[in-house]
């Protein structure tokens, strides 16, 4: 059974975080194993307060994942800060080094801020990881927002009109992969842009659901693409089937009645 790793903060109400990733995790006959970056206390209805894991927990955990279970993929999602990015950065640079690379696949989801608007990064913790930890992944999952953050570090605008531009220049930029998370735009269709280093690009376009419920779905995707890589996918096989698993998931939710809010993905 393949192993992924996902490293990321705990969300109580189950709907988002390294909760949802070892739920999806799972349903990908993947055994999951975790890192806890960030306590968060939050529900359907937003994010109420998040205090992030000391750097040196946070490295025994990885300590003892690493030393003993060697995972195919790690997913990685929030990192509250520097100094917890650096642990990660570290120990991650490591583990690679005593692996063969090109076998172990690392999807890192930026996850920024919350939905509902709480800021769940520190500054200086982005400017590092973009700096240290894109190198080392094999795939970056930004949604529009985010996309924009990251191409203000590349160039003295925001994001680029043509989305198209705008993931050529991160993936060149940055030498990983880019799949920009068309979720956040207007009208009846969505599209994920997948960008490769080699210049291949290839989209997704699904019909946009009308549903209120879709809280995790970036945890979700990135998870269920880490998942599919760990079984062997070629990246952009991965990418397709984990934008399927959302959508599925997704439909499924349209009548759930889970909290008072934006409702998980089922």
């Amino acid at each position: 059974m393949e192993i992924v790793l996902t490293i990321a903060g705990s969300d109580p109400s189950g709907g988002a975080g390294i909760q949802q990733d070892l739920k999806t995790i799972t349903a990908h006959g993947c055994y999951g194993a975790t890192v806890i970056t960030s306590i968060t206390s939050q529900n359907t209805l937003g994010v109420l307060s998040s205090m992030p894991v000391p750097p040196d927990v946070v490295a025994s955990q990885l300590r003892a994942v690493l030393s003993d279970l060697e995972p195919t993929a790690i997913k990685i999602g929030m990192l509250p800060s520097r100094a917890v990015a650096e642990v990660v950065v570290e120990m991650l640079t490591d583990y690679l080094r005593s692996q063969n690379p090109v076998d172990v696949a690392v999807v890192y989801d930026p996850v920024m801020v919350s939905t509902s608007g709480y800021p769940l990064m520190q500054q200086d913790a982005i400017d590092y990881i973009i700096q240290k930890l894109f190198s080392l992944c094999t795939l970056v999952t930004p949604n529009l927002p985010e996309t924009e953050v990251l191409l203000a570090k590349v160039k003295d605008n925001h994001l680029v009109a043509d989305i198209q531009q705008s993931g050529r220049i991160l993936s060149q930029y940055y030498a990983t992969a880019f799949l920009l998370k068309g979720g956040h735009a207007d009208g009846p269709l969505t599209t994920d842009w997948l960008f490769e280093t080699d210049g291949t690009v290839c989209p997704f376009t699904t019909e946009r659901i009308a549903t209120g419920n879709l809280h995790g779905t970036g945890c979700t995707l990135s998870s269920a693409i880490a998942a599919r890589l760990a079984l062997g996918d070629r990246l952009s096989v991965a990418v397709g089937k984990g934008k399927d698993y959302v959508t599925a998931a997704i439909r499924r939710s349209v009548d759930s009645h889970i909290g008072h809010g934006n409702g998980p993905l089922i």
